[in-house]
């Protein structure tokens, strides 16, 4: 008797049932499925796509495959298993697991906030601090950066096995809401409130830097057209702003010192700019520069401009410039989805700290996170180019085996 009273203490120990929401659960049992197969899908690609395709082999992309890395641990060994509790309303996988379940989760979503914060810090020192960007993010400094992220994340989140329990609010395992503070308070604020607000900062000033910098280079290109079209006959005298035509050989225009993003200058030279006036390719995307992992595909059709040509007469600058916004418009919005995807179960959780909400809300936004841990590949896929012909490229190989088969079965007549 005493025996069947200790296992009905244990089952309900583990259980999540609720008449409120046995018909919920298989709306997340079946957007579960969706993400374990998606996130797993979409991630393999990725990191194959970074081992097979040259061109997107670069310093930048590292941080890319270490955060799909964090996210294939979610999907491919997490993700299951909060399917199987949803769909029993019950872990079924014993105290033990449910440590391990408990420290994998916290470790995936660390790397990966440690990772969009490293992500933030590289786009922002290429563009202002270029020496100290080829200094930290070396190949020898990439390593040490993402062994760190890993080992951050697990002495964060180690020290709280103990407390790693079932919680039937969203019928997953996670740390006790009371037994684990104040430490689990503090760390959950730093990984979430500080270091997701870091990552907005720096983007903050990446867009401030280029914003700048794009209305310096419009004020040059507007103050060399205006000097192309001077009658070449102002040439003995001056022109209507009593400015000497001599003057526009030697200097006709000043320009702000942000139009370099990668060198401090104070004026440059209208009819013969110098190097260090040029929004050079290297100073706005990692890929320009000749490193071993920032192998990069060029146009055969683009030839370098003239070494007196405007930076605005150089269509690979041009390109590299462009290039830069968009894969730092990519990255804010992988930040934005994981801020999207985490924001309402925090709040949720620190307004409600006595579980008087619906089981069923805790549950929902319990399930917004997993769409974190899948919807990377998409935007990259969206997003990127190259991602998305090597994405294309992998599609075409793995269906080649069945193309040929279903050729094979047409010549065959069958």
């Amino acid at each position: 008797m005493l025996m069947n009273y200790t296992n009905q203490t244990e089952e309900d120990l583990f259980s999540c049932y609720s008449p409120s929401v046995v018909g919920y659960r298989y709306f997340p049992v079946l957007w579960g499925c969706a993400v374990t197969i998606t996130g797993t899908v979409g991630n393999l690609m990725t990191i194959l796509a970074f081992a097979l395709d040259p061109r997107l082999r670069t310093r930048f992309n590292v941080l890319i495959v270490n955060l799909a890395v964090a996210d294939l641990l979610y999907c491919t060994i997490l993700q299951p298993i909060s399917v199987d509790s949803y769909l029993h309303l019950r872990w079924r996988s014993g105290q033990l697991w449910c440590s391990i379940f408990g420290l994998l989760l916290f470790l995936s979503n660390s790397v990966s906030i440690i990772t969009l914060c490293l992500v933030a810090v590289s786009r922002y020192l290429l563009v202002a601090k270029r020496a100290l960007f080829e200094r930290v993010f070396s190949s020898r400094g990439l390593i040490l950066l993402l062994i760190s992220t890993w080992a951050l994340g697990l002495a964060s989140f180690g020290p709280l096995w103990p407390v790693y329990v079932f919680v039937p609010q969203v019928c997953t395992c996670s740390f006790h809401r009371t037994r684990g503070r104040p430490y689990s308070t503090i760390l959950l604020f730093f990984y979430f409130f500080i270091g997701l607000g870091f990552v907005g900062a720096f983007y903050l000033l990446i867009y401030r830097r280029v914003r700048i910098a794009s209305q310096a280079l419009l004020r040059y290109r507007f103050s060399r057209r205006s000097s192309r079209k001077k009658p070449a006959s102002s040439a003995q005298g001056t022109d209507d702003s009593g400015v000497e035509s001599g003057m526009a050989k030697t200097c006709s225009c000043e320009m702000s010192s942000q139009t370099d993003l990668t060198q401090n200058t104070d004026e440059i030279t209208c009819e013969k700019p110098t190097k260090s006036t040029q929004l050079s390719a290297t100073a706005l995307d990692p890929s320009a520069t000749k490193h071993p992992y920032d192998a990069v595909q060029t146009s055969p059709s683009t030839k370098p401009a003239p070494n007196n040509a405007p930076a605005s007469s150089n269509p690979a600058t041009s390109g590299d410039a462009d290039e830069f916004k968009r894969v730092t418009r990519m990255c804010f919005t992988v930040f934005l989805c994981f801020v999207f995807c985490f924001v309402p179960f925090l709040l949720l959780n620190i307004a409600d700290k006595q579980n008087h909400a619906p089981q069923v809300l805790h549950m929902f936004c319990a399930n917004l996170t997993w769409l974190n841990s899948c919807i990377n590949p998409v935007l990259y896929a969206v997003m990127n180019r190259q991602f998305r012909q090597a994405y294309h490229v992998l599609l075409t190989r793995a269906a080649s085996p069945f193309t040929c088969l279903w050729t094979w079965r047409s010549t065959l007549g069958f």
